[in-house]
């Protein structure tokens, strides 16, 4: 977790063409929060824990969920990596049902001894705004400090959503580094469509 990389000097960095920068902030809960009363939601929402995922189910639930805010990890890892992943048991990855509809992703990693990183946790576009995030959220911290942690975090960046840092935030995580990643433009390896995240500018090389 910890990043060995020089820190960048003051000032402007160029990116170029054909890449992507985001901006990660990176941040942590340090005990377990007072307990809050369930957020309402819809009764035909339900968590439950993903076992065994096949690669496609799970790639085709983490492109709806994540592709609109740039995620691209799980895409590009190599099959094997993944595999040995989803079939980790400190991995606990789960999905949030609408009735028979999968429209949330949670996934919990806890292969770090004395804490677990919220890895990803996002909706489907539709389902975003209508309490299903907060739900989910309540279940995370809940699952998570079930475990003998002693620490809780996440990250997000500036190719998610505007919301999602001050929903980390108000859930009762605090802020703690900043990173700068520079990737290859996914839009540009025909990984993701060319019209996926419109927030982030797609220069050709």
């Amino acid at each position: 977790m910890e990043n060995r990389n020089p820190p960048l000097l003051p000032g402007y960095s160029p990116v170029p063409p054909g890449k992507i920068a985001n901006v990660e902030t990176r941040l942590e809960m340090l005990a377990r929060p007072a307990a809050k009363a369930p957020p309402p939601a819809a009764a035909s929402l339900s968590l439950h824990r993903w076992e065994a995922p096949t690669l496609a189910d799970y790639r085709a639930l983490f492109r709806a969920v994540g592709q609109n805010w740039m995620w691209v990890s799980r895409l590009v890892m190599a099959d094997d990596r993944l595999a040995a992943i989803l079939a980790e048991p400190r991995v606990e990855i789960y999905r949030l049902m609408d009735d028979n509809r999968a429209i949330g992703l949670l996934e919990l990693d806890f292969r770090h001894d004395g804490e677990c990183e919220l890895a990803f946790f996002g909706l489907v576009s539709d389902a975003i705004g209508k309490g299903a995030g907060r739900l989910m959220m309540s279940h995370a911290i809940e699952l998570a400090w079930s475990r003998p942690i002693r620490r809780f975090w996440v990250h997000t960046c500036t190719h998610d959503s505007q919301a999602a840092l001050p929903f980390y935030c108000r859930s009762g995580f605090v802020p703690f580094a900043t990173l700068v990643e520079v990737i290859d433009d996914p839009r540009l390896k025909g990984v993701m469509p060319r019209q996926a995240a419109p927030h982030v500018p797609l220069i050709e090389p």
